[in-house]
């Protein structure tokens, strides 16, 4: 099934999938691990070509989105500011996207009408220079050609693109603080995206479910699911990328699959023994 992405079919299309029968086994593209200190790869999954091609970084782009909103002064805390949920909004994720929202649950729920309004509070111009500034995979945040909506999705399905390999060098940047962002901004990241523990390692990060194509349009039959952060243990600093394809619209989305599966795996690849 094919939809808009800013659709009311988008949540049509979800729900549906789960009508796909017995949950198919993602493929799984990429895996990597770096070293946060000298970035020396630790782990890797794939073929370097999969590794070093580029995709929708879909919502993993939260991450450099906190980080600007907070060094702009936009987002000052976990829980401010709170934005209201307003008719039109994109719903598909349910009630959970249409509640007063604030840092802490738009990270949560995934909610993506509080990105859209954290990009447009940058305006098209500032958000352009952070993306640049992080030298984020492409670092094209303009939207679809000729439609100028990137402050509404350049990371979902458009324009904004990603490899597994940059993200790694993206949160190698962000771990070591050498992002052009205020304290503040890398605090407040360290807070929204925690997600847990895996054999000791207190683990960051965040997921993300787009689709091949650059047109805003969702494909939940082949489906591409991230998870992406960085982990500490012992005074080791990991970070990390997955990447995975679905064959069929399967429930759970391709990213919280991916998630929990790299956290299933997590012991085994970072505990390995070191050449």
């Amino acid at each position: 099934m094919t939809v808009r992405l800013f659709s009311t079919a988008l949540g049509a299309a979800l729900s549906l999938s789960a009508l796909a029968g017995a949950p198919a086994q993602a493929a799984i593209l990429c895996t990597v691990v770096a070293d946060a200190a000298d970035g020396r790869i630790v782990y890797q999954q794939g073929t370097q070509q999969a590794c070093a091609a580029r995709y929708t970084p879909a919502s993993t782009f939260k991450l450099p989105i906190a980080l600007m909103g907070a060094d702009a002064g936009i987002l000052t805390g976990p829980h401010a500011p709170v934005w209201n949920y307003q008719p039109g909004y994109p719903d598909w994720g349910g009630d959970a996207w249409r509640q007063p929202t604030d840092p802490a649950r738009w990270i949560k729920y995934s909610v993506v009408w509080y990105s859209q309004l954290t990009a447009r509070a940058l305006g098209q111009e500032r958000f352009q220079r952070y993306a640049s500034a992080f030298h984020y995979g492409n670092e094209d945040v303009s939207g679809e050609p000729g439609k100028h909506n990137g402050l509404d999705g350049a990371w979902i399905n458009s324009s904004l693109r990603i490899s597994p390999l940059e993200q790694l060098a993206f949160l190698r940047k962000l771990v070591n603080r050498q992002l052009p962002v205020k304290a503040a901004a890398y605090d407040l990241a360290e807070n929204l995206f925690e997600v847990g523990e895996a054999g000791g390692w207190r683990m960051h990060g965040k997921t993300g479910t787009g689709s091949p194509g650059s047109n805003g349009v969702y494909t939940a039959a082949n489906a591409y699911g991230w998870f992406v952060g960085w982990a500490r243990k012992d005074g080791r600093q990991l970070v990390f990328a997955r990447l995975v394809q679905d064959e069929q619209a399967t429930k759970p989305n391709a990213g919280l699959r991916a998630r929990d599966d790299l956290m299933r795996d997590w012991p085994a690849m970072a505990d390995a023994p070191r050449k």
